[in-house]
């Protein structure tokens, strides 16, 4: 089985970039030359997934106006988070009413990703089917990250996240998903972070180790430094 809808997230008002985000959207932010959103379509590709679902909010007609114009060989869809910003999970539920799929590919494209990522998803892809889960989060050693403040978001014991007080793992934008770990909600604005409280309580999250170098872009000090 293969995931074949990708989910990229793009709503958000990237405050921790201003004053630079205040007349461009954080996806479109280049670093070191490349364009954070072409470089994560490109990859997105790359992994063999043609269907691509992009959520807007904030300065949406710039991220609409650039995807039309870059006339990508994907079949895009670009949603509107609509009247209020939907947040993480909001913005993901909202965009899964979009599709008839059952299994989604998120991706945050304030990460640098590269070819180097293209073995790690398919191993975890390979996971996700086999073990029959519904959500898995791609995760990484803060050690391995290149913004050296990250504090950590889960613990990882086998292929089960848990968070403690001192967490050694960081979550790098990348996760499998299947729309049935919403079916409890009845709200439209959620952070990603209540599902994730829930299915860990259960001990239903799932987690899957990358060994690359972790580039995201946090803020204006780390922009600098890779520019």
């Amino acid at each position: 089985m293969k995931v074949k809808t990708a989910l990229i997230l793009c709503a958000g008002y990237g405050k921790r970039l201003a004053p630079i985000t205040n007349g461009i959207p954080k996806p479109l932010l280049k670093v070191k030359n490349i364009n954070l959103l072409d470089n994560t379509l490109k990859f997105v590709k790359s992994i063999g997934i043609n269907k691509i679902k992009i959520n807007t909010f904030y300065l949406s007609e710039q991220i609409k106006n650039f995807i039309e114009k870059q006339n990508y060989p994907l079949n895009i869809d670009i949603v509107n988070d609509g009247e209020k910003i939907l947040d993480t999970g909001g913005g993901i539920y909202n965009l899964i009413k979009h599709s008839e799929e059952e299994n989604f590919l998120t991706l945050n494209p304030d990460t640098f990703w590269d070819s180097n990522y293209i073995n790690i998803f398919n191993e975890m892809e390979k996971f996700y089917f086999k073990n029959k889960i519904k959500n898995l989060l791609m995760v990484v050693k803060k050690n391995r990250s290149f913004d050296v403040r990250f504090k950590g978001d889960f613990n990882l014991n086998g292929n089960k996240l848990f968070k403690e007080i001192k967490n050694e793992f960081i979550y790098t934008g990348c996760q499998i998903l299947n729309r049935k770990i919403f079916q409890h909600i009845n709200k439209n604005i959620f952070s990603m972070s209540e599902i994730w409280n829930d299915l860990s309580d259960k001990k239903e999250l799932y987690g899957y180790e990358s060994s690359n170098e972790f580039v995201h872009l946090t803020d204006i000090e780390i922009y600098k430094k890779l520019n």
